[in-house]
């Protein structure tokens, strides 16, 4: 396995390459650059940076950040929402209460409940007539 010298490393990123555009046509250079690694990191990180920052910075300083779950609300609203929320809850079980109450009622009242009358024919025998 080679060894790597941290004095070759550096100088591997010092060393400088020649990056040229040339149009495919004529072979002529439209544009020269000199580069070397280190500059070419430095560059990129650069750029990740300040992408990185415009991001953040446009999250914490618009509204956007109201779409992310769990940011952009403070301790009011919390509270008035938990508040809202027993609220509820005490208005729906009373609610069915009162629907059980009702329900109740209409049982004890007779109401929807339907009485099948018994509409069959019966064959009764006729009573025979004594000729005494």
């Amino acid at each position: 396995m080679v060894k790597l010298d941290a004095g070759s490393t550096l100088q591997r990123l010092r060393n400088r390459y020649r990056l040229v555009v040339m149009n495919d046509d004529t072979y002529e250079e439209v544009v020269t650059f000199k580069l070397s690694r280190l500059s070419v990191y430095v560059m990129l990180s650069s750029i990740f940076v300040i992408l990185t920052g415009l991001t953040v910075a446009l999250i914490v300083f618009t509204p956007l950040k109201y779409y992310i779950p769990g940011t952009g609300s403070n301790y009011k609203s919390i509270v008035e929402l938990k508040a809202l929320k027993y609220r509820v809850d005490e208005l729906e079980k009373m609610n069915h209460d009162n629907v059980q109450y009702i329900e109740g009622i209409r049982k004890a009242l007779g109401e929807g409940t339907t009485v099948k009358l018994d509409t069959t024919k019966l064959n009764l025998p006729k009573p025979e007539l004594s000729d005494d």
